[in-house]
């Protein structure tokens, strides 16, 4: 057994690593490739749709193939990487990954890039939740609330560096360059894990196959379902077919994971009102906001004429905004419960989509990026004390499939929104257009614009900026949900400070 290993050991005395904040950094660089990538994807759908020739349906599963994948396997992943290694998951999510991102660049047709999207998500999916466990394991209670921030505030960095640098590239080179910053990201991520991060991995205990054979399962169709359903329709027979798979393996891992001696995941979590509440609020707020601000983009290139740098540069205050206020957020979180910082900022989330709602069609930057700061407040108030809330009801030892299940209830939500959401704003869109528009411009604005009629070009962009609207009280009804939601069923905990139990490692010889 490697002599850095650390295993996860109840009864051992709690210790600190040295480097945790190297190690921190680390993990921030292994998650920002993830963010940057998504990201410059979004910025990166006008430039599909013009060069690939793909479709509203093609780009939706170009974003949807990983969240497929993704989401499919991130139980398992989270699973075993508690019992191999959480840095030998991370490294090897990261390898693939990169190698996905090599293979996207090669793309010369929509299903050629669906595919490696698929690949990119299965790296992302290993990848993932190792970010978050090694966190929990390297820092303990005292200190785990401002790492937590700083790991969530990286998502903002990458709204920053993403659109700038994939704006750069896009107006310079061609769309595939947006995959190449992924790769010396993911090598010298790979480097710095090799060079600074100790192996951590919770007690030994026996592989539960069938667990993950059903959770797999399970949550690929349940993931397929809503994806393919608003498109292909709910009654198809892929759609059935589909539904009946996801119920019965998703029931059946229920079954099987209570009465199995060593589960793959503990059931008994969902008892704990914080695991289960912070988890549900994630879902409600990652629907409300995943398709609308992947509308975002689309509205700065198609609606205000931006170009792709541009696009990127007019988010950047949004980013300052989410990051700035993670910080606080984290502060707060010394003198305030979690149940109050996350009310509190899913409201002033709330506030944010509502005065979104507002952007207009010919000088709406002014309204949009006030609308994003007040939401980068919001959520950099309730983002760390969300995390800190779900990961302080996890064992450490399940560190690994507590984050994936993190990941999973934000994935499962963005799902949910980029497909049920989306597909309702692409109604709103399609029936605020001209009765005699063609179906091209009917379908998407990018179509509309195509076809340089600029009467029909105006009516799209005033039916864009109604879906827009549409969308944005969804937000405001999510947020106040999941608010309301956090409200009745999350605890006070005495000592907010304390984001988990302390942790407990032994290092073994």
């Amino acid at each position: 057994m490697e002599s850095n290993t650390v295993r996860d050991a109840p009864g051992a005395a709690p210790q600190r690593d040295p480097r945790r904040w190297l190690i921190l950094g680390v993990l921030c660089l292994s998650l920002l490739v993830l963010v940057v990538d998504n990201t410059v994807l979004n910025l990166a759908i006008p430039a599909l749709m013009r060069d690939l020739g793909a479709t509203n349906g093609d780009i939706q599963w170009i974003i949807d193939a990983y969240v497929l994948v993704f989401a499919g396997l991130l139980l398992t992943s989270g699973s075993l990487s508690d019992r191999y290694g959480r840095r030998r998951f991370l490294i090897i999510g990261l390898v693939v990954f990169g190698g996905a991102s090599m293979v996207a660049t090669l793309a010369a047709e929509p299903w050629h890039l669906i595919a490696a999207r698929a690949l990119m998500g299965v790296g992302g999916s290993i990848l993932m939740p190792s970010t978050l466990s090694i966190l929990i394991t390297v820092f303990d209670a005292e200190e785990r609330r401002k790492a937590i921030a700083a790991w969530s505030a990286v998502a903002m960095v990458g709204v920053i560096a993403g659109p700038t640098l994939g704006g750069f590239l896009l107006e310079n080179y061609w769309w595939g360059s947006v995959f190449l910053i992924n790769i010396p990201v993911a090598v010298v991520a790979v480097i710095a894990a090799v060079a600074l991060m100790p192996e951590t991995r919770g007690p030994a205990r026996p592989i539960d196959p069938l667990g993950v054979l059903l959770s797999t399962a399970g949550m690929t169709a349940l993931v397929y379902v809503v994806i393919s359903g608003p498109h292909a329709g709910w009654t198809t027979p892929a759609s059935l077919a589909a539904m009946a798979v996801a119920v019965v393996a998703l029931g059946g891992f229920v079954v099987w994971e209570a009465r199995s001696r060593n589960p793959m995941l503990p059931l008994e979590l969902f008892r704990d009102r914080n695991f289960s509440g912070s988890s549900f609020s994630i879902v409600l707020l990652s629907f409300g906001t995943g398709a609308l601000l992947l509308m975002i983009t689309q509205y700065l290139q198609f609606v205000l004429g931006y170009g792709p740098l541009q696009a990127g540069v007019a988010l950047v205050p949004y980013a300052v905004a989410g990051a700035v206020f993670n910080a606080v957020g984290a502060g707060l979180g010394q003198r305030v419960s979690n149940r109050l910082l996350i009310v509190a900022g899913l409201g002033v989330m709330a506030v944010g989509f509502a005065v979104l709602s507002f952007t207009g069609p010919v000088d709406g930057y002014g309204t949009m990026i006030t609308a994003l700061i007040v939401m980068g407040l919001g959520s950099g108030l309730a983002g760390p004390a969300a995390y800190a809330t779900l990961m302080g009801a996890v064992p450490p030892e399940r560190a690994g499939v507590g984050s994936a299940m993190n990941d999973t209830v934000q994935q499962v939500g963005m799902a949910l929104s980029v497909a049920i959401l989306g597909s309702v704003l692409a109604g709103v869109y399609a029936s605020g257009m001209p009765a005699g528009a063609p179906d091209l411009a009917r379908e998407s604005i990018a179509g509309a614009l195509a076809l340089h009629d600029a009467g029909l070009a105006g009516a799209a962009r005033e039916s864009f900026v109604s879906a827009l609207s549409f969308g944005s009280w969804v937000g405001v009804g999510c947020c106040v949900a999941a608010a309301v939601l956090a409200r009745l069923v999350l605890r006070a905990p005495a000592r907010p400070a304390a984001a988990g139990p302390p942790r407990q490692d032994a290092v073994l010889g």
